[in-house]
């Protein structure tokens, strides 16, 4: 087969096209290149190339105590920091056989369903500017504004929260901030029906993604994808519901693992918003709980230098684009000797090179905003 690599212009008659998406411009938060191999309008392959933003935070993680690792764990994906932050210190938690205080377990519980509302919202207005219209944004950056606030109130950090610790949280809540969180969660349900009417009733929307970059069950199990993007086609899997952690076994009445059947872009976007919903329901349980708790402690007392035991465990988490895991290893020491992150973005880009082969061009940008990626959660 004869290639020619092309820039601006087209290729000689005759020949297979290889163009190039990307890499964008160096000061983005991350960027991503894929190497298409085009026969006229139609993509014959596709190749995601990563690692332009790689840190190491891996090997990063072995020269780091394990209050230190919460700092470089909840930036891979920086939509979901607070989600990230969880992994590691359950991971360490589940080493030292630590209990954590049940105010502690459900106030985890209620930031992450929070931060899961507040990534969906950045997709639910990011993908619709993708596909052309710009409006839906405004309203997105609105209501994770709404978020955003009661996060960084309780926390410190706007988007880098560092407030889990090992043993709980970094402390208790401010005084009447639950009644502030309920308003916000209140606010933002009440102005939902602008992705609902807006986005999933416009006909060029809907024209766009029914029917396109169709993902099957099969595909989605050999690459491990997870999240709303394997839901979407039906792949009836969630941590929360099936392997629970904090307090999600509480909460089965109110957990909805949503998904669809036809695997296409239109149904990874009705997953993502319906399960955006469902954190906010999520996030008003929890709401109630804390409110019939008694005051108590929401963290356990450490000894100055914290040492998890010898051996190895895994911990894994239902981040909002996926499943997020830690394989730790320890050798006894205040520092972890392997800590491997398994991260949702990284498994669900892949799929890339099996969903793109066949289609259009002009459906590529359409597939590849559907797949709900951070590309620091890939490169990490």
């Amino acid at each position: 087969m004869t290639q020619t690599t092309v820039g601006i212009g087209g290729a000689a008659e005759g020949t297979d096209m290889v163009l190039n998406i990307g890499p964008q411009h160096p000061s983005t938060h991350g960027v991503l290149r894929l190497r298409l191999v085009l026969d006229g309008e139609r993509i014959s392959s596709a190749e995601p190339v990563i690692g332009y933003m790689h840190r190491g935070a891996e090997k990063l993680f072995e020269a780091r105590d394990y209050r230190q690792i919460i700092m470089l764990a909840n930036r891979h994906d920086w939509l979901s920091a607070f989600s990230n932050e969880l992994g590691v210190v359950l991971a360490v938690e589940r080493m030292l056989g630590m209990e954590v205080p049940e105010r502690a377990v459900w106030t985890r519980t209620l930031l992450a369903e929070l931060n899961r509302a507040l990534n969906h919202l950045m997709f639910l207005g990011s993908y619709p500017l993708e596909l052309g219209g710009m409006t839906p944004v405004f309203h997105a950056f609105r209501e994770r504004e709404e978020l955003q606030t009661v996060m960084e109130e309780i926390s410190g950090g706007r988007m880098h929260y560092m407030f889990n610790r090992v043993g709980g949280l970094k402390e208790d809540m401010p005084a009447g901030w639950t009644g502030r969180a309920r308003q916000a969660v209140a606010a933002v349900r009440g102005r939902m029906d602008v992705f609902d009417k807006l986005v999933l009733g416009n006909e060029i929307f809907r024209a766009r993604t029914r029917g396109v970059g169709v993902l099957d069950r099969r595909t989605v199990h050999a690459y491990g994808v997870s999240g709303p993007v394997a839901r979407a086609c039906g792949t009836d899997f969630d941590l929360r519901r099936d392997e629970p952690y904090l307090a999600y076994g509480e909460l089965a009445d109110v957990l909805k693992v949503v998904t669809r059947e036809e695997g296409d872009c239109l149904a990874r976007f009705e997953c993502l918003l319906e399960q955006t919903h469902n954190a906010l329901d999520l996030a008003d349980a929890c709401l109630d709980r804390l409110a019939e708790l008694p005051p108590g402690p929401v963290n356990q007392r450490l000894p100055k230098v914290l040492k998890a035991p010898e051996g190895a465990t895994y911990a894994w988490t239902e981040n909002p684009l996926g499943v997020n895991g830690y394989y730790l290893v320890s050798k006894g020491e205040k520092t972890p000797y392997r800590l491997k992150l398994r991260s949702a973005s990284f498994n669900n880009v892949q799929v890339l090179t099996e969903l793109l082969p066949g289609t259009l061009v002009a459906d590529m940008v359409a597939i590849l905003g559907s797949l709900f990626f951070v590309v620091g959660d890939v490169d990490k």
